[in-house]
């Protein structure tokens, strides 16, 4: 590996000089120990920095196990019998994958799965479970454990052999249809909602959740709401994962924030997917310097106690250097061969290193043992990371992938990607961990569980007793129980505004939520999260009254002491002020959206955040959070094509509303005015605090000031459901239906008055807060007539809504045109459906041009009325010519779409 010092600057002017300081040194670790030695040098190296001697340093060091043999903490299991558990567990969750890609292949192909994943990680699966993971348990709100999503089937395994899971779920591995208790591919919470805790898979998305989970447990327990002093979270991923950016975009939150309650273990087998991971480098290497220039405390678990006898004859440290010069993809390649490769490939580097190994076989090199597959070296490793304090841990473990699969696959390149062996192979799987299944009966590919009275089994559960329990396991609702405050409590938002009085939905949000803060049993539960754009939203104001969450509180003077709403830390802070960070504000969302389960606490967050910067942004954490069964509130502020008039094209957001319909669990709307923001968030509440609904909500909300009508009592239904009468149009023959939201709502009003006025057309608006809704409300209407043909067919609510209001329907919004399109199909039969939408990039102008722009104001609202009109020959078609005329319509302007 590189240092930041160029070659020329470290050579050495004075050879005895540099002798005598490091005999000196040697002395010193020596008679007081490598403790004293460290302290030495930090004390050289600060005095060095005083006297402006600032060169860089290597923030990694020697490619060795960071604890030497004397400073491991020793194992107190029993580890012949925790070997047997282990070796039937990898036993059994290759046969589940082999199984599944063996059975029905005429039916559909294989299932997929993995074998090496699981093979490589399951030393320290093993020691976790067996002595560092806690189940939740009284006093002991329980451990978060982030597994590694493509070794599930080890989890399984293990699940089976606790009686948790059935051989009958197991032989229907990735079957979730035709079984309903089958066994899901990865960590998927939704599927098993009693099982796993967190969806993994995607990766990068489990390290940046952990910390934030791990974040959120330090705010409940500095809130006073939760203990949560006692609770570690562990978060497993593999080496080619942390090139995810993901992976590492929030490493410096954890140590700035001291999370000392997070460790990371990272499965460092030097293979991703398709090949090695830096096969011309060293990645445990990068990622020491990485974690630890961003303040971590590293632990390195690369070599089994089998090297510790080489290692200490290694006086002139040429193993080291051999061991460090090595590359990754050598290192690989070795692993695929055998022992005599490695002696002639790797110790035959250097004679000296050779002869270290003389009087060993071939076979004894061979079964040198990497750390990762070494009990007592990961115990070792596991219970230094549990004690240490102030830091958060990342443990760098060195393992093979495939270990144990033999010439099938062990180290290989496809390793990845095996889910089917053949009988030989699996022949040699059963030799290799001496599984006892008789030749007669391995054609069967059976499972194998030892007797419950076994001392291997009575050892398993004693271990999971010992720990408070069995884990994975998920809790599907709190215990707690609040009523959430009647909606005449947010009377203020529901009422008219006052005369010359304007306010945007964005205040009716903030309004709604400052009142809530006011309740005495709810209000501790809100968690505000913003990312440094509250003063944009109108929360300025929380800052004083409830404090910006800081663990170190408020070290300095913040610039504006003296005005009413100046900045203020706290160490109970109750705001989530994440910086110019979406994913991290997201993160810190999901945690306290699911503290209900990983928690025990109901809690109530509202995520705020430029509409544009949210569903594009963190879409793939929106999706893991309907897997998650997250309840919370996102708030897509600054919302709309047109409306956000000043930003330009990449903060106009048009899209998102469509982004969030594709998420099953994610409730969204666009309200128009501040009593349909009250209504929509009070029945949220209603559903997941009050009901604990595995559903959370999208609100888009905007920037611009007008009069607020005031709720009409009766329509709250209608509102929820997505669709209600605004207002009405005078008795006429000449009759359209305008449907609206948001902002463009208004649009419409104003097109109703050009219509009547201009062109003796009546028409009734509609303002739709949800047309996501209406579609899935028309879909499953839709669906139930498709299956019932001989019962009463089921009308759609939004036809049931206009079946009574003729007229061609002319729907406008600032967002794309698929938005309301989601309803075209459930109209009444045989009327006609225009769409206008902001299809296209955005770009900075007025409101009132971009809106003309993208042809969806009161104009192009009245001239779509029109034309839909003469289509049923209602009128005469020189009337919308007139009306393009009249109007100053450019005809022959470029579409907005590619403008």
């Amino acid at each position: 590996m590189s240092d930041a010092i160029p070659n020329q600057a470290l050579t050495d002017t004075d050879e005895q000089e540099t002798r005598e300081w490091m005999d000196a040194l040697a002395a010193v670790i020596d008679r007081e120990g490598a403790q004293r030695a460290h302290f030495l040098l930090e004390q050289l190296l600060e005095h060095a920095r005083e006297h402006s001697i600032d060169m860089p340093f290597s923030a990694t060091t020697g490619y060795v196990n960071t604890l030497e043999p004397e400073e491991e903490q020793r194992s107190p299991g029993n580890l012949e019998l925790e070997g047997r558990l282990r070796a039937y567990m990898r036993w059994n969750s290759m046969i589940m994958v082999v199984r599944a890609n063996r059975a029905h292949v005429d039916d559909g192909g294989s299932l997929g799965g993995h074998i090496a994943s699981y093979a490589s990680v399951a030393h320290m699966f093993e020691a976790g479970f067996n002595h560092f993971w806690h189940a939740e348990s009284e006093g002991h709100g329980g451990d978060c454990v982030y597994f590694q999503g493509h070794s599930s089937p080890g989890i399984y395994a293990r699940a089976f052999l606790e009686g948790r899971i059935t051989e009958d779920q197991m032989l229907h591995f990735r079957q979730e249809v035709g079984y309903k208790k089958g066994l899901s591919s990865y960590p998927h919470p939704w599927l098993m909602p009693d099982f796993w805790q967190f969806p993994t898979v995607s990766m990068g998305l489990g390290p940046l959740m952990a910390i934030y989970q791990a974040r959120f447990l330090k705010y409940l327990q500095a809130r006073a709401i939760a203990e949560t002093e006692n609770r570690k979270v562990w978060a497993f991923m593999g080496d080619g994962e942390m090139d995810e950016p993901e992976s590492t975009g929030a490493i410096r939150l954890a140590s700035r924030e001291n999370l000392d309650n997070l460790i990371f273990v990272i499965n460092c087998n030097l293979q991703r997917l398709d090949g090695p991971v830096r096969g011309n480098g060293k990645i445990i290497q990068e990622l020491e310097g990485q974690f630890r220039g961003a303040g971590w405390n590293v632990i390195k678990c690369l070599w089994g106690s089998s090297w510790d006898p080489l290692l200490a004859r290694d006086k002139d440290g040429a193993l080291k250097k051999v061991m460090m010069d090595t590359l990754d993809g050598d290192y690989q390649t070795f692993r695929a061969h055998d022992g005599a490769y490695i002696r002639e490939h790797f110790f035959g580097r250097d004679p000296r290193v050779a002869k270290l190994v003389e009087h060993m076989s071939d076979d004894e090199i061979w079964a040198l043992r990497h750390g990762g597959h070494d009990s007592q070296k990961v115990y070792a490793a596991f219970a230094e990371a549990v004690k240490h304090t102030g830091q958060p841990t990342v443990i760098l473990v060195r393992t093979i992938k495939g270990y144990g699969m033999g010439a099938a696959g062990q180290a290989k390149n496809p390793a990845h990607q095996i889910k089917k062996l053949s009988d030989d192979a699996v022949r040699t799987f059963r030799d290799r961990f001496n599984i006892p299944v008789p030749d007669s009966e391995l054609d069967k590919l059976p499972f194998y569980k030892p007797a419950e009275d076994t001392p291997a089994m009575q050892y398993l559960h004693a271990r999971r007793k010992a720990l408070g329990g069995y884990l994975p396991q998920r809790r599907e609702k709190s215990d707690e129980s609040f009523t959430v405050p009647a909606l005449e409590t947010f009377k203020a938002v529901l009422d008219p505004t006052a005369e010359g009085r304007e306010i945007s939905t964005t205040q009716a949000f903030v309004r709604v939520v400052v009142q809530l803060l006011r309740d005495k049993a709810l209000g501790p539960r809100v968690v505000p999260i913003v990312v440094d754009e509250a003063r944009t939203f109108g929360m300025e104001g929380m800052f004083r009254q409830i404090g910006i969450y800081n663990p170190r509180g408020q070290l300095y003077t913040p610039v504006d002491k003296g005005e009413v709403a100046y900045y203020k830390e706290a160490t109970d802070g109750q705001v989530l002020q994440e910086g110019i960070n979406e994913l991290g504000g997201m993160s810190s969302w999901i945690a306290a959206a699911t503290s209900y389960s990983t928690s025990n606490r109901i809690m109530v967050p509202f995520y705020v955040y430029y509409s544009m910067f949210g569903f594009q942004r963190f879409g793939d954490l929106a999706w893991a959070a309907g897997d998650l069964h997250a309840r919370g509130f996102l708030l897509g502020g600054t919302a709309g094509r047109t409306t956000l008039n000043g930003e330009g094209l990449q903060h106009g957001d048009g899209h998102s509303q469509m982004h969030a319909a594709t998420i099953p669990s994610c409730i969204s709307y666009d309200p128009s005015f501040a009593h349909e923001v009250a209504v929509i968030m009070h029945e949220g509440m209603k559903r997941m605090i009050e009901r604990q609904e595995d559903v959370y909500y999208y609100l888009t909300i905007h920037n611009e000031n007008y009069a607020m009508p005031g709720l009409t009592p009766g329509t709250e239904e209608h509102i929820l459901k997505g669709m209600y009468l605004c207002q009405s149009g005078a008795a006429g023959d000449k009759r359209v239906q305008l449907l609206g939201s948001g902002t463009i709502l208004r649009e419409s009003l104003e097109a109703q008055k050009l219509l009547a006025a201009d062109w003796g057309v009546q028409a009734d608006v509609w303002s739709c807060p949800s047309f996501t809704e209406l579609g899935r409300e028309g879909v499953d209407a839709e669906r139930w007539n498709l299956l019932h043909p001989d019962e009463p067919q089921r009308v759609p609510f939004v036809a049931q809504q206009l079946a009574e209001h003729p007229g061609p329907v002319v729907a406008s919004t600032d967002w794309v045109k698929a938005y309301p399109e989601q309803i075209r199909a459930h109209l009444p039969k045989g009327r006609s459906f225009t769409v206008l939408g902001t299809d296209g990039f955005g770009r900075s102008d007025f409101r009132f041009r971009l809106r003309e722009h993208f042809e969806i104001d009161r104009h192009y609202i009245v001239l779509a009325a029109l034309s839909a009109l003469a289509d049923e020959g209602a009128i005469d078609r020189a009337q919308v010519s007139a009306a393009i005329k009249k109007y100053a319509i450019k005809t022959e302007k470029i579409n907005p779409l590619y403008a």
